[in-house]
């Protein structure tokens, strides 16, 4: 039996600099026809985009999917976007987001099953302080990684 592979389409890696993620969300996300083309092949940014709950429904916004260059139809590359979770995984993540500080982030989209998904993030913002120090450590690893390189060499 074949292990269905997830195809990671694009990433935030933004999001994960600028915010303490404390919880991931796997959602469906409804597309058009052509959209699903588009990201697909790459088309896409995730680069401020980010969820909202109105109601009881999850919508993500700003993220940008370009037209799919082989097709007739028009529409908006930035529209908002339905995400497609559980009434009771929406009714947890109003909850929780509602506290101060915390926002639905977006931090990848990827296919599995054929079906595009998107892992939301339950985020509190990182302060200017907290982002010099992850800069520090992540300066330190990767010298740490250098000097073993040249020490084998």
């Amino acid at each position: 039996m074949k292990m269905a592979q997830n195809k990671t389409v694009i990433t935030n890696r933004q999001a994960l600099r600028d915010y303490h993620i404390d919880r991931v969300y796997e959602a469906g996300i409804q597309l058009q026809g052509s959209e699903v083309k588009s990201l697909r092949g790459g088309n896409a940014n995730l680069k401020g985009s980010f969820a909202r709950i109105e109601g009881d429904e999850l919508f993500l916004y700003n993220m940008h999917i370009n037209p799919y260059e082989y097709s007739q139809e028009d529409y908006d590359p930035v529209r908002r976007r339905k995400l497609l979770l559980h009434k009771a995984q929406i009714e947890q993540l109003a909850s929780r987001s509602s506290q101060q500080g915390y926002t639905l982030v977006p931090l990848k989209v990827y296919f599995r099953r054929g079906y595009a998904k998107v892992e939301i993030g339950l985020a509190k913002g990182k302060r200017r302080y907290d982002k010099r120090v992850a800069l520090k450590e992540k300066q330190a690893k990767r010298e740490i990684e250098r000097a073993l390189r040249q020490k084998r060499k």
